[in-house]
């Protein structure tokens, strides 16, 4: 650190737990504890009165739990970084907390040192998550890469394209300029869609194609 000291809120409902982590982080250099809370609505109080530059906040709290208390602060102080310090690592709760605005995410089985480094990084603008989260992470959005990548595996990826634009709304010149493609294969490729997707004509594919996610009307 520059000489700076970075303020910190300790939310979580386990008191032992609560001082244990006050005692380490305040024993850092560059670390201050200014306010602790044992609930979610007390956690945005103190949060909101203190103004720190990182709360670390436990997800389940009486009264309001940790991703909505997050919320209630980012709205106040979008500046705050918020590191999610937990025993629950399920895919609804990583997910909830990231769109919740937090910027760190670690379970309470993570080492004394990697909570100070995590602690240090949220209070310089960084984001950190642990590596099994990042993992989680990483399989999700492969999930949804993948998922988008299989729409009508019948089709071929040109195909595919002729699709999404068809559900956008051009025609079959734009489809070809857009391509660069000639006309003749825009039609064959439209037929092929047809035939491939069972439908009748170009309304039907259209509405199949917007169903699945592709294109856009304007």
């Amino acid at each position: 650190m520059d000489g700076t000291v970075t303020r910190v809120v300790i939310a979580d409902d386990h008191p032992v737990f609560r001082r244990g982590l006050k005692a380490l982080l305040d024993g850092e250099d560059g670390l201050s504890v200014v306010g602790e809370a044992a609930d979610g609505l007390s956690a945005v109080s103190v949060a909101l009165d203190s103004e720190p530059d990182v709360v670390v906040m436990d997800l389940h709290m009486p009264g309001l739990g940790g991703v909505d208390a997050a919320k209630r602060i980012l709205e106040v102080l979008p500046r705050v970084g918020v590191l999610v310090l937990t025993m629950h690592e399920d895919d609804e709760l990583v997910f909830a907390a990231m769109k919740a605005g937090a910027r760190g995410y670690l379970v309470k089985t993570t080492d004394d040192d990697e909570i100070v480094r995590a602690v240090q990084a949220i209070g310089a603008g960084e984001a950190i998550f642990s590596a099994t989260i990042a993992q989680r992470m990483m399989g999700y959005f492969t999930a949804i890469s993948s998922s988008k990548a299989v729409v009508f595996p019948q089709l071929t990826d040109r195909e595919r394209d002729v699709l999404e634009l068809m559900a956008s709304g051009l025609d079959n010149a734009s489809i070809a300029l857009r391509l660069s493609l000639s006309g003749k294969t825009v039609r064959n490729r439209v037929s092929a869609i047809f035939a491939k997707l069972q439908v009748a004509d170009r309304a039907q594919a259209i509405v199949r194609a917007r169903e699945a996610g592709l294109g856009s009307p304007r």
